[in-house]
């Protein structure tokens, strides 16, 4: 009996609650004289260190990371309306990263670092610990490659064959068909909700719920039908 190729591609998804939050910290101060522009920086970025070493312990967390590395200075003279250069305004920054593992005690460290002059908290990524998403990463490939199998099969028996045999399994489009969407394999989509909420006192604290992180895989895969 003369074989029949069929090509198809196989995909599954899987949701896992965020287990990581990493958060970034930007202090950044301006003036018209350098030295006291990169004062007011310093100032700033050691009360948003502390906040950071108040919480920090690598196994136990709530701040399991950190990192300070980027330190900017510079000046620029602006124009005003009427076209006329002004003098010098100086520019100070410092950014901050951290990672928790306590998504309470992260609402209250952006609560209390926003607090603070000339501080601003930037975005804030969800993620997954390293052993979630090795598993997770397993499982979604071994039911993309399933799905693949299942849809083969269907095509098979929809045109009178029986069996089908793998014969070829890639990353999309490493089949050479280039209508095939180049996606990653696995990919890692996340999101979150923010909201207020009373604490004890009555007043507004803030709350945050990051939604489920989304882990998927798609594969091609060729066939061989009997």
């Amino acid at each position: 009996m003369k074989e029949t190729i069929i090509t198809v591609q196989g995909s599954h998804s899987a949701w896992y609650p965020a287990e990581r939050a990493t958060v970034s910290a930007s202090v950044h101060t301006d003036g018209a004289e350098r030295e006291p522009v990169f004062a007011g920086a310093v100032e700033a970025s050691e009360a948003v260190r502390g906040l950071i070493e108040a919480s920090y312990n690598k196994e136990a967390g709530p701040i399991t990371w950190w990192s300070s590395d980027t330190v900017r200075v510079w000046s620029e003279r602006p124009w005003n309306n009427e076209g006329r250069q002004l003098d010098p305004v100086y520019h100070s920054a410092i950014d901050f990263t951290a990672k928790f593992r306590d998504f309470e005690a992260l609402a209250r460290w952006v609560e209390a670092v926003a607090s603070i002059n000339s501080v601003t908290v930037g975005s804030i990524g969800w993620d997954l610990t390293e052993a979630t998403r090795t598993s997770a990463t397993v499982e979604v490939r071994s039911r993309a490659v399933k799905d693949a199998v299942a849809k083969a099969t269907i095509y098979a028996q929809s045109i009178g064959l029986g069996t089908v045999k793998a014969i070829a399994l890639a990353d999309p489009g490493m089949l050479g068909d280039p209508s095939s969407p180049q996606l990653p394999s696995p990919s890692m989509l996340s999101a979150s909700t923010r909201k207020f909420s009373m604490d004890a006192s009555g007043a507004p604290s803030l709350a945050l719920k990051p939604e489920e992180i989304t882990v998927a895989s798609v594969v091609d895969a060729r066939f061989i039908a009997t």
